[in-house]
């Protein structure tokens, strides 16, 4: 099970490196050639989705990374839209960082009927999202306001009202395309702060 695998290496203390692959960003690069570069490094886990969806193939895509990887195969989705019976798990996220219903609870009721039918792992995921320095297309797109990068004990607040509702994991963001990365400070602090894994 991935939740295990993952669980395991922070008791360990082992970091683990996850490569993301959208399906629709278009890097020039194929499918294959991405994947490839993914198997020759040091990547534990691929994950797969985006905060958009133009790729209406999304199970075929996920099939087709699948077939070429013996990474675990983990959907990061952006939408109810972005399912596949083809990946070993599935970051069930809700935009714990937002107000938007949509994204806390909204696509869920949506996607959960088809994930009840699939063999794949669902991993209940607070998904916070961190301000950048710019609007990302994820912050655009749920209509959603980051917690601010100065704000730490805001962004524990949130990571602890995540783990105490039951969430596994917790997964910080600053968003595709973001000027800046979350700060080293923030990460320590809810690191810290929380017992499930960041």
């Amino acid at each position: 099970m991935i939740y295990e695998f993952i669980k395991q290496a922070v008791e360990n203390k082992k970091k683990l490196v996850a490569a993301l692959i959208d399906p629709d960003t278009d890097t020039g690069i194929s499918v294959e050639e991405r994947v490839e570069c993914i198997n020759r490094s040091r990547v534990d886990l691929v994950f797969v989705g985006g905060s958009t969806l133009y790729n209406r193939d999304f199970d075929e895509f996920v099939k087709k990374i699948k077939g070429l990887t013996e990474n675990p195969v983990i959907i990061f989705p952006g939408s109810a839209l972005q399912i596949s019976k083809h990946a070993d798990a599935i970051l069930f996220l809700s935009l714990i960082s937002g107000r938007n219903p949509q994204y806390l609870i909204g696509e869920h009721v949506r996607a959960a009927p088809r994930l009840k039918k699939m063999d794949v792992e669902v991993i209940p995921t607070g998904y916070m999202l961190i301000e950048s320095g710019s609007t990302t297309t994820v912050e655009f797109i749920s209509n959603t306001r980051p917690i601010p990068r100065n704000k730490n004990e805001i962004a524990l607040a949130h990571a602890l009202a995540g783990e105490f509702l039951g969430m596994k994991l917790i997964y910080m963001d600053a968003g595709s395309g973001a000027d800046n990365s979350i700060p080293a400070e923030m990460i320590r602090v809810v690191k810290n702060g929380i017992t499930v894994p960041l």
